[in-house]
């Protein structure tokens, strides 16, 4: 049965106020850019073939060990003695340390039972009793696992990589949310930071300042501070301009507008933004461990370097739970904030009074701690986890791992992925003519966006081959376009499910939220558990990390398709599956792209963390560089990154076209 519905019910969002003539001019270009690139096409690739062949020619790559290595024997030469060193980047040092150290020292006198009952009436002040009692639960569980000073140590650092990364953040957006032409300025730069996996910034910290707490700090602020720029610029500019005019009219100064109607107006945007802060620092935390930054992290690292996967989860269940009440206080505090509901708890604790009440009775916790004798949690109360875990590890390694009748084990599955994906991919991608590369490129960013995208795109992985590490980005992505398959398989199917089934949403819901909450890092416990090592385990823990977000995004484009463009399919007698292939899914066609963009960077993301568990390529590359202190191999792997992600994230999101005559 074929369903007719109105036209504008059927067409997807970005075409439904078209109209069917521009549609049809729009179609025509479609056409007509395939055309030219055809010609193009036949025209240079036998040029190119004759002149260069189909490798990367040597003649077009630049090398850059030399000058960078360089660099690298200048900045180690001249670390103790340079006035920039000595003056500047030695004081930012030292205020990091002192900032750190005081903050930890600060939860050392506070004790378990204070910084417990602290965070716990935090919780309850500022997002209700629930979240109170999951903050509670959390900091006994870390207690309870052996980990109280692992998780304040971790604790410490991010209370000092949050509040800089938030005032970096803040000043950034407040300057392009302020100024168009600032605005225009950061947009490239926060673009590149957030496509460039978190490894990628170790290696430059570590160089600067060495190994330890100041370069795990300064790593984790640039990574996690565009967030809040991007949204504190997001919420000044998207202001109400109505009020801003009534402002005006007023009489006020710029400075008033901005006090008294731009900051107001923005304020969930500004909470929303340390939230995401708060979740990108997290994560970069436990990356930072790998360059000496003590806490739960160092402990996961620490773990999977001797492939003991019990003492990984011990340490990997307080980061995420830490995480958890995080992610779950500031977004409770982002939806009270200007509600009739905005102060939480009973009425007792309600008012200004209400943070004197929280400063005495952590007080008060504290010195209960104290007078027993018991600063941090007792060894006595801990409970070993390591060992279990270890045991039913080795249970699923002698059950599981291989021999299982008829569906074989999880070696067998990473065997054949490798041998039936990853290798025809990669062998595909690496014999592929660098100019059918760069053509193929071309086209899929043309075709959905402008010929600006496509010449972004194409230059982004001209740069590669320039780079001399062409082989390794096609290894590299080989494991992104198979891992993102897989997800994108999973979370449409899911999402699909999800969007139809408010039962199963409701299962769903707190296992994506705790799969949503967990730093990159913790993926790759399981999957050293059940796969060992190799390029599989990379793309399996990619698939595990990106799932969350694809079905969350897929799910709600579903279901925020128009429901008269629904209700009209039903009543011509449509099915449920004939309503789904017909109307939902063009309608939620820019949900859908989306999710294939976020799945896109996040998968990646991973892929590159996958060089610790054998995934090779550019991700082994950097951990090579960032262990023996090579500038040049690390850097380069880690510009190619940048150039890889800035090229999937223009082939797989569409460039909104200014007016329909423009931009083709």
């Amino acid at each position: 049965m074929t369903i007719t519905t109105p036209p504008m019910a059927t067409r997807p969002l970005s075409d439904a106020k078209r109209p069917g003539p521009l549609r049809a001019v729009l179609q025509m270009r479609a056409l007509s850019k395939l055309l030219l690139l055809v010609i193009a096409a036949a025209v240079l690739v036998p040029l190119l073939q004759a002149k260069y062949g189909a490798a990367w020619p040597s003649s077009l790559t630049v090398d850059v060990s030399g000058p960078l290595g360089k660099t690298s024997d200048w900045i180690i030469d001249n670390r103790d003695s340079h006035w920039l060193f000595v003056y500047f980047l030695g004081h930012l040092s030292n205020a990091v340390v002192i900032s750190v150290r005081a903050v930890y020292l600060l939860l050392l006198a506070l004790g378990w039972t204070g910084v417990t009952a602290g965070v716990t009436l935090l919780a309850w002040r500022v997002a209700g009793l629930r979240i109170a009692a999951t903050a509670l639960i959390s900091f006994l569980v870390s207690g309870l696992l052996g980990m109280w000073v692992p998780t304040m140590q971790t604790f410490a650092l991010m209370v000092v990589a949050v509040a800089v990364s938030v005032l970096v953040g803040a000043l950034l957006g407040l300057a392009a949310g302020l100024s168009e032409r600032l605005f225009r300025i950061l947009r490239p730069v926060l673009d590149t930071m957030q496509v460039l996996p978190a490894f990628a910034y170790l290696l430059p910290v570590v160089l600067v300042f060495g190994i330890g707490v100041p370069a795990a700090l300064l790593a984790t602020v640039i990574y996690a501070a565009p967030p809040m720029a991007r949204l504190t610029a997001l919420g000044l500019r998207g202001a109400d301009a109505g009020v801003l005019e009534a402002v005006s009219s007023l009489g006020a100064t710029g400075r008033q507008r901005l006090l008294t109607a731009r900051l107001p107006l923005a304020r969930k945007e500004l909470l929303l933004g340390v939230n995401q802060t708060i979740m990108m620092a997290l994560g970069m935390v436990v990356i930072a461990s790998m360059i000496g930054a003590a806490g739960l992290g160092d402990r996961v690292y620490q773990a999977l370097a001797s492939v003991d996967v019990g003492a990984a989860l011990s340490a990997a269940i307080p980061i995420v739970l830490l995480a958890i009440v995080m992610d779950r206080t500031t977004a409770a505090a982002g939806e009270r904030l200007g509600a009739d509901t905005a102060a939480a708890g009973p009425k007792w604790l309600r008012g200004w009074m209400a943070w004197a009440g929280v400063a005495v009775v952590t007080a008060a916790f504290a010195v209960v701690g104290r007078l027993s004798g018991s600063l941090i949690w007792p060894d006595a109360w801990a409970v070993d986890l390591a060992r279990p875990v270890n045991d039913f590890k080795e249970w699923m390694v002698d059950h599981l791992y291989s021999g299982v009748p008829v569906v074989g084990g999880t070696a067998d599955w990473a065997a054949h992925f490798t041998d039936w994906v990853l290798n025809p991919l990669r062998d595909g991608l690496t014999a592929l003519p660098w100019y059918a590369a760069l053509l193929i490129v071309a086209a899929l960013a043309w075709l959905i966006g402008t010929w600006r995208t496509a010449l972004t795109a194409v230059l982004a992985m001209a740069a590669i081959g320039v780079l001399g590490v062409w082989k390794p980005s096609m290894n590299t992505l080989s494991q992104v376009l198979a891992a993102l398959a897989v997800t994108l398989v999973l979370g449409f199917g899911i999402g699909v499910l999800a969007a139809g089934s408010k039962r199963f949403e409701a299962i769903l819901r707190p296992v994506l939220d705790v799969m949503q909450t967990m730093p990159q890092f913790v993926y790759l416990i399981p999957v050293v558990a059940l796969f060992a090592v190799g390029r599989a385990p990379a793309a399996a823990a990619a698939v595990v990390y990106a799932l969350p977000a694809v079905i969350r995004i897929t799910t709600q484009g579903l279901r925020q398709v128009d429901p008269a463009a629904m209700e009209s399919a039903r009543s011509l007698g449509a099915t449920r599956w004939q309503m789904l292939r017909q109307v939902q899914l063009p309608l939620a066609r820019p949900a859908l792209l989306l999710a294939v963009n976020q799945g896109v960077v996040m998968v990646l993301a991973v892929v590159i963390i996958g060089g610790l568990v054998g995934g090779g390529a550019l991700g082994y590359d950097v951990v090579t560089g960032l262990a023996t202190g090579d500038l040049g191999l690390g850097l380069v792997a880690g510009v190619a990154i940048v150039c890889l992600g800035l090229m999937l994230d223009r082939v797989t999101q569409p460039t909104e076209r200014r007016t329909a005559g423009k931009g083709a």
